[in-house]
């Protein structure tokens, strides 16, 4: 029930099969007015107890009607009464239970129900399949010397099996060819359609004639290893969305506007520049602008991919989806709606979606060469034979069993066959195929770029010196620190979970700064090195000072990803060149860029700038990879050849990438690449079994020596030839 996606809470229209709707719950939430529904990005949750602990909270908040959660969108969708609860005050709630969230534009994200064409697809392929056993089982009583009216009987039982069958199951297939042969083209469809047509045709007419031969379990069995061919493929695909849509989707929807001291909510596309808006703690910046009141700290990591808040006051500009951490804020518009950082970042990636779309499988290379050949080839043997036997029923069913001995089954199953058995070896391994594609993208790179912050490392500080510390030092720290929402402050408490410093009194925080209090009639603070009075050090660290003594510094580090070294030296073995482009300071990316011997780094990205450095090297002739997991990687991830991301990774950032790291561990990269080669060489061997099946099949039928029953046994052969070679990939 918590796995429902927001699809399945939205209408749609009639499945091709009732059985296969959704189910009657997500139906009738489907069909409810939804117009106070929010969609909140949930990017931390990981497990069937996040899914639960965010549904309970949800569902205890006034004036929620409804909330579901799906762990693989990492999103929760909320039906809300209006005027009783909002957004805000429901990513207010989730956050300070720990669980990170904001309001996501329902408007934006795309609502095609993606489980739909492939349940179609799968019930069709099971029709197919029941019908051609039905029918292998008449047709073994013609071949076993059935005569006459017995066998015209058989044949006729066939045909009112297969000749529904077929028009159902063969509808993606009729209506694909129709659209191009629309268009004035052919696509691989075309002689797929034609020859199953005409099988059946010519085994009505041969059965209308009482003949020998039908040949309806051929038709049917075309349609079923087809059909087998495109749900394959089908599958590899289903979870690829367009990454500008997620993008664009994060762009909040309204804002606080200030009118005469009064607070208005206004939609986003309604503020003009120059207007005052209002952003509390914990809110996301809703547009471009310039800090006009108040003193706060901003998380910059959607952005610049930064691990540490920037301290905002008075003048500082701030961008479109930057976080407000701890002090309400009052911003003067510069720019908002279509005119925002965040926006642009949208149109950017939107533009290297539409670059990526141009790449050409090895597929559809072979189907543009192979489907005008075929026509011709089949055309010519009818019209030969015509003129050689003024038969034109032979003529037609030798150019049937022509059409049909060359039906790209073999040639539609080469590459999903292969792509499905890889994408279940690396599943097991820990990565996620999304895209068709990828694993021959993947074999072709020759330069990884790697992000820093959440990919090779955790985007998690930790302490470093803690055994340095007294205890009761650390004590009072952890317990000062767990006042603050400060990314410091809570891996300092989540250090030191059990220690108290008992007689804290008058705890408060100071936005931009840090904590303070009174502890045994001394003021303490924990901050900034500027504020405490201490000397700031080139280092991350926070510090602790008690009345007049020596402050105490406490020192972090981004802890590295498990793997992340094995990954990189496996990748640097096989002859790849590695680059890290990192939106962090300069100082911990070339910590990390020592730690892991990379050369060639490069700190403080915007960005544009990550996706610039991408295309440079696409245009100099490399093919990029590019592994990475924040908003700013969004352009890079979609701009590169192909692209990895962790499940932790921003929805924008998942759906703009190829391949979804599932664990923690990177370590499975480098098994990635080695899989990916074997399977475009099991891909161009899967090429030639089909080939040298034509070559040696096809003469026959021009001759006349196969019968179109013979060519769809042959046709079936070559057809799990190919599943058999793709399987060992494994």
């Amino acid at each position: 029930m918590s796995d429902l996606s927001a699809d399945s809470l939205s209408p749609g229209g009639a499945s091709a099969c009732p059985a296969c709707a959704a189910a009657p719950l997500a139906e009738s939430l489907g069909s409810r007015d939804v117009r106070g529904g929010v969609v909140l990005s949930l990017p931390k949750i990981h497990c069937a107890a996040c899914i639960t602990g965010v549904e309970r909270l949800l569902h205890e908040t006034p004036g929620v009607r409804a909330a579901r959660v799906n762990l693989t969108l990492k999103r929760a969708q909320v039906e809300i009464e209006e005027g009783v609860t909002s957004a805000e005050a429901l990513t207010a709630r989730l956050t300070q239970a720990g669980f990170e969230a904001y309001e996501l534009d329902p408007g934006q994200l795309g609502n095609a129900e993606a489980d739909r064409p492939a349940r179609e697809l799968l019930m069709r392929l099971a029709v197919a399949g029941f019908a051609m056993m039905n029918i292998m089982l008449l047709s073994v009583a013609v071949w076993s010397g059935a005569e006459a009216a017995t066998r015209d009987m058989f044949h006729w039982i066939s045909a009112a099996i297969a000749i529904p069958a077929v028009g159902f199951c063969g509808q993606p297939f009729f209506a694909s060819a129709w659209a191009a042969l629309r268009g004035g083209r052919l696509n691989m469809d075309v002689p797929i359609s034609l020859a199953v047509l005409l099988a059946v045709g010519m085994s009505l007419y041969e059965t209308a004639h009482s003949g020998d031969h039908a040949y309806f379990d051929a038709a049917v069995s075309l349609t079923f290893f087809l059909l087998a061919g495109r749900y394959l493929d089908f599958r590899t695909r289903a979870s690829a969305r367009s990454a500008a849509q997620e993008l664009a989707a994060l762009e909040v929807p309204r804002a606080t506007k200030l009118v005469g001291g009064t607070e208005v909510q206004t939609a986003i596309a309604e503020l003009a520049v120059g207007d005052l808006i209002r952003v509390t703690p914990g809110a996301r910046i809703p547009t471009d602008g310039v800090i006009a009141e108040g003193v706060s700290e901003l998380d910059r990591s959607l952005l610049t991919g930064e691990t540490l808040p920037v301290q905002a006051r008075p003048d500082t500009v701030v961008s479109a989806g930057e976080m407000n951490l701890t002090g309400v804020l009052t911003l003067r518009v510069t720019a908002a709606g279509e005119d925002s950082s965040l926006h642009r970042m949208a149109e950017l990636v939107a533009v290297a979606e539409n670059a990526r779309s141009r790449y050409t499988s090895l597929a559809d290379k072979a189907a543009a060469l192979y489907a005008p050949g075929v026509h011709i080839l089949a055309a010519l043997t009818g019209l030969g034979w015509l003129l050689y036997s003024s038969d034109l029923r032979l003529s037609l069913n030798i150019a049937s069993a022509v059409l049909i001995i060359t039906c790209p089954c073999a040639l539609g199953l080469a590459v999903p066959a292969v792509v499905t058995a890889a994408s279940g070896r690396l599943f097991r391994r820990g990565l996620l195929i999304k895209s068709g594609t990828a694993l021959e993208r993947l074999a072709e790179v020759d330069t990884v770029v790697f992000d820093k912050t959440g990919t090779l490392t955790l985007g998690q500080p930790v302490l470093q010196n803690a055994d340095a510390i007294p205890a009761e030092t650390m004590a009072l720290a952890a317990s000062l620190a767990r006042g603050s929402a400060h990314p410091l402050a809570q891996a300092l408490a989540a250090h030191a979970p059990s220690a108290d410093a008992p007689g804290l009194e008058e705890l408060r925080e100071v936005p931009g700064h840090g904590i303070e209090a009174r502890w045994q009639g001394q003021h303490v603070r924990l901050g900034r090195a500027d504020w405490v009075g201490a000397q700031a050090r080139d280092v991350t660290a926070t510090w602790l000072r008690v009345g007049q003594a020596d402050p105490v510094a406490f020192e972090f580090a981004d802890a590295l990803r498990p793997g992340a070294a094995e990954a990189v030296e496996a990748l640097r073995a096989r002859g790849l060149a590695i680059k890290l482009l990192s939106g962090d300071a300069a100082a911990p990316v070339a910590r990390i860029a020592a730690e892991l011997g990379i050369d060639d780094w490069q700190a403080s990205c915007r960005p544009e700038d990550k996706a610039a450095d991408i295309a440079a090297l696409s245009e100099a002739g490399h093919r990029v990879l590019m592994v990475g997991d924040g908003l700013n990687d969004t352009a890079a991830l979609t701009a590169a050849h192909v692209s990895i991301s962790p499940a932790s990774a921003l929805d924008a950032a998942r759906v703009a990438s190829d391949v979804v790291l599932l664990g923690k561990d990177l370590a499975p990269l480098g098994d990635a690449f080695e899989t990916a080669r074997k399977s475009t060489r099991l891909i161009r061997q899967n090429f030639s079994i089909s080939t040298v099946y034509n070559v040696i099949a096809v003469p026959l039928a021009i001759a006349g020596l196969a019968t179109p029953l013979a060519a769809a046994l042959a046709m079936s052969l070559s057809s799990i030839s190919v599943s058999l070679n793709a399987l060992r990939v494994r």
